[in-house]
């Protein structure tokens, strides 16, 4: 028999089923104590295209320094109140003794539902009103089905599900489930030989931002020949989707076209709240419907009314003159511009808070003497002949030198004309910028003029050996006080040939002839274009 004895203990420890190891201990990481938000556009928007604040579609790098108490052996760290558009795979926690095991994202926040799930089998509060009397009876009861069919409680008087009462009830819990949270969570499991407390970096991209520049020109001195100066500032515009906000962060935007090959959108997938749902046979008979007119979803507010016109130009005048001074007195954060690769990276000196579902705007740039050329475009080949007179375009160049004025890189937005007056600053147009590097011709158009106009015509065409040839007459007329410098477009270098009547020069592939027109004048310019064969 004393043989037996072990055979049996042996065989039972065969059959028995596998010790479960015990679950890593959660650990809480503190909240961040440093914060650094670089903001990178979307990489598909244009420069005439703005930025969709119901959906952007840029990306920020976010970097979170958070201090963290570990036990020794493995554990599980959570990082609260991460980004909603978290792309997790991008994830990288750095100054942890034992690395990463794993990486983790929580896939529900805290909701009824997931309230209702995590206490499951656990004992809750139920509250019900006598509308007669306004009194309020609670009794214990514990949770016996899931939140995704309806909710039944277990009570002294035995098993009941909830609204079914005719009797409006509210249930109180005395815990939030381990695990849950109203903000989104990663976590990571890791290991510490001895334990002990550590500083950590959690860096991950999010989806969910955008940012465009705008600059605000004021066009001065606009003197005779096309001459001016522009007074130029542009503002840094962010834009954060999420529903989280970083307070103090170290803020950087990217400009240039960054290359993309992921989808961050489906990556970021965003953790969701997930409703409970609550069935109950309605009262009453189906024949008659359902008296209990509480259980439909009360009728949407009606709409706030409309602020007042006279309200919203004061404050938009208000805040434009208040940028102006702080502009001028030195008092805004203006960005600094840094080098990232091919890119250009602009740096706030100051700590910013980057709002959840909200807007920052910060200047980044500021000259006050940018010496620019206004100058009125047409264009004038055979295929353009016409009876008809037409405005010409109003643009305004200038090189992006800083013997001009200038001489920085100029991410793309949109900008804002603005000319002073006798009846005070006037609004002149408005267009929007590519990205100009430092040395490239800054180029914006203001659009058609009604005081310059030009009517192009052809007065005698001839074919020949070498190719058709046409005499061109172009008629301008300038309406202003002042002379103004046209530049005329004659087609492309492989399209035509100016056989003579015009020195022209090519810039970008076009033949272009530059002269004046004479305040409150008329000229008429003559020359011979051949077609190329």
């Amino acid at each position: 028999m004393r043989f037996l004895i072990p055979s049996a203990l042996a065989l039972a420890l065969a059959a028995s089923p596998a010790v479960a190891q015990p679950a890593r201990p959660a650990v809480e990481a503190s909240s961040p104590q440093h914060l650094a938000v670089t903001v990178y556009r979307d990489p598909q928007r244009g420069a005439d295209q703005a930025m969709n604040r119901n959906w952007p579609r840029g990306f920020a790098m976010v970097s979170e320094t958070r201090t963290v108490t570990l036990p020794a052996g493995e554990s599980t760290v959570r990082f609260d109140g991460v980004a909603e558009g978290m792309v997790a795979v991008s994830a990288i926690v750095t100054g942890l003794p034992g690395g990463t095991i794993e990486k983790n994202r929580n896939a529900d926040l805290l909701s009824p539902a997931a309230l209702v799930d995590g206490s499951l089998g656990n004992r809750v509060t139920i509250t019900r009103t006598n509308p007669a009397t306004g009194k309020e009876v609670s009794q214990d009861a514990v949770v016996r089905t899931r939140a995704d069919g309806g909710l039944v409680l277990q009570t002294a008087t035995g098993y009941e599900a909830v609204r079914c009462s005719g009797l409006p009830e509210k249930l109180t819990f005395d815990k939030v489930p381990t695990g849950l949270s109203p903000n989104p969570v990663f976590s990571i499991d890791t290991h510490s030989p001895q334990g002990g407390t550590y500083t950590v970096t959690l860096t991950y991209l999010a989806w969910g931002f955008d940012w465009q520049a705008h600059y605000v020109a004021t066009l001065r001195d606009n003197a005779a020949g096309g001459k001016a100066t522009l007074a130029l500032t542009s503002w840094l515009t962010l834009l954060n989707d999420n529903g989280q906000s970083f307070p103090d962060a170290e803020l950087m935007a990217v400009a240039g076209t960054l290359s993309v090959k992921s989808d961050y959108r489906r990556l970021a997938d965003p953790p969701r709240g997930k409703p409970l749902q609550l069935m109950c046979y309605p009262l009453g008979s189906t024949a008659e419907g359902t008296p209990v007119h509480y259980l439909a979803p009360p009728p949407p507010p009606p709409p706030p009314p409309a602020p007042m016109a006279m309200a919203a130009d004061t404050i938009m005048v208000t805040g434009m003159r208040r940028a102006k001074a702080e502009l001028a007195s030195g008092a805004a954060m203006v960005a600094q511009q840094e080098e990232l690769g091919d890119l250009k990276l602009y740096r706030v000196p100051e700590p910013v808070t980057v709002s959840a579902k909200g807007m920052k705007q910060i200047a980044f740039l500021q000259r006050d003497s940018v010496k620019a050329d206004v100058i009125y475009r047409g264009d004038c080949t055979p295929d353009d002949a016409s009876d008809d007179s037409v405005q010409l375009e109003m643009r305004v160049e200038a090189d992006n030198e800083e013997r001009n004025g200038l001489g920085v890189p100029m991410p793309m937005g949109g900008i804002t004309v603005f000319e002073p007056t006798g009846e005070g600053t006037l609004l002149l147009g408005e267009d929007s910028l590519r990205d100009y590097a430092k040395g490239e011709e800054v180029a914006f158009s203001l659009g058609e003029s009604g005081q310059i106009r030009m009517q192009c015509a052809v007065s005698k065409s001839k074919a020949g050996n070498k190719g058709e040839t046409s005499q061109m007459l172009a008629v301008f007329t300038n309406a202003n006080r002042d002379a103004v410098k046209v530049r005329l477009d004659l087609g492309g270098a492989g399209e035509w040939t100016v056989v003579r009547g015009a020195k022209v020069r090519v810039k970008d592939g076009r033949q272009i002839y530059e002269f004046a027109v004479p305040g409150r004048g008329q000229v008429e310019r003559k020359w011979t274009v051949r077609a190329r064969n």
